[in-house]
C-alpha cells in the first residue's frame, strides 16, 4: 500500500508524462492567472539564485489545474516521487520556472511549501536542496504510520458495514491499474488514495490528514534513487489492497490482522 505521486489516479498518470519534447507549458488561462514578475510586484527578485553549474531541473508535466502555483507543487511532488529531482541536489527557483514556462514567483511559493513539508531545505542565495533520507528515516515513518493507522483499521474492521467496504473496489482496482503502469508518481497517488477512502470511514478528519501527510513523506526517494523501482514491488503492493479488502469484506478480522502488519512492516 506503500507508493505516493506527486487525486488521483487520472490527474497522476497525466503528470506522470512529458509534454513535447520534455518541455511542459502551463494553460494559458493558468499564466493569465499567476502573480506578476517579480520586478512587476514590487517584490524582491531572485538575487544570487544561481541558474547556472546545477543539475538539469526535471521534465515538466502539463498539468491542468487553475492555479499556477498548485500546478507547479503537484509537478514538483510528481518529480520528486519519481527520483527526478536528486537528494542531496540545489534546484534554483529560476530555472524550474524557465522549464515550466513561468515566472521564478509560482515554482518558489511551491518549493516553500515543500519546505514546510520537509521534501526539501532553504540555500541562502541558491535556492532549494532536495532533503537526503536513508532507511532509517523511511523505517521510522512507517512505524509511526503502523501505530496510527493498524488500530483504526482493526477497529474499522469491527464496525463499518461490509456494503461500505465493497463500495472501495473501485479504489482498490486503480492501485492495480497504476502499478501495472510501472509508473511511480501514479502509483503513489492512487496508493495514498486508498489508504484515505479506508480512513476516512472513521469519521476523523484529522487523523486522515495526518496519516495522509505521514504516507506523502514515506514516498520521497531514498538517497540513491526512488524507494520502489521495480514494477513487480508495485504490483504485489497493490495485490495486498485487494486481498485486505476481500478480508474486511468477509470479516475476517485475523487475516485483516496478518495483513495490515505485512503491510506496514514491508513499507519499512
Amino acid at each position: 500500500m506503500e507508493q505516493g505521486v506527486q487525486g488521483v489516479q487520472g490527474s497522476a498518470e497525466t503528470r506522470a508524462h512529458a509534454g513535447p519534447q520534455g518541455a511542459a507549458r502551463v494553460p494559458a488561462q493558468a499564466r493569465a492567472a499567476e502573480p506578476v514578475r517579480e520586478r512587476d510586484a514590487g517584490l524582491p527578485a531572485a538575487r544570487g539564485e544561481h541558474t547556472h553549474s546545477e543539475p538539469p531541473a526535471p521534465r515538466a508535466r502539463v498539468v491542468q489545474r487553475s492555479s499556477v502555483r498548485g500546478q507547479i507543487l503537484d509537478a514538483l511532488r510528481t518529480s520528486l516521487v519519481a527520483g527526478e529531482l536528486k537528494p542531496g541536489e540545489v534546484y534554483s527557483a529560476p530555472v524550474l520556472g524557465e522549464r515550466f514556462g513561468v515566472s521564478a514567483t509560482p515554482v518558489r511559493e511551491a518549493m516553500q511549501q515543500l519546505a514546510l513539508e520537509g521534501a526539501v531545505e532553504v540555500v541562502p542565495n541558491r535556492g532549494f536542496r532536495v532533503v537526503e533520507r536513508g532507511a532509517r528515516e523511511l523505517g521510522e515513518l512507517a512505524e509511526v504510520r503502523a501505530l496510527i493507522e493498524v488500530p483504526v483499521m482493526l477497529r474499522l474492521a469491527r464496525t463499518v458495514p461490509v456494503e461500505r467496504w465493497a463500495a472501495l473496489r473501485p479504489v482498490a482496482e486503480a492501485t492495480v491499474r497504476a502499478a501495472s503502469s510501472g509508473c511511480l508518481a501514479a502509483y503513489a497517488e492512487s496508493d495514498r488514495a486508498f489508504h484515505r477512502a479506508m480512513l476516512c470511514l472513521s469519521g476523523n478528519e484529522q487523523l486522515v490528514q495526518i496519516a495522509d501527510d505521514l504516507h506523502r513523506r514515506a514516498q520521497w526517494p531514498l538517497v540513491g534513487g526512488p524507494v520502489r523501482q521495480r514494477r513487480a514491488d508495485l504490483l504485489a503492493d497493490a495485490a495486498e489492497h485487494t486481498a485486505l479488502l476481500d478480508a474486511l469484506i468477509a470479516r475476517d478480522l485475523d487475516v485483516v490482522r496478518g495483513l495490515v502488519g505485512e503491510h506496514f512492516a514491508g513499507a519499512a
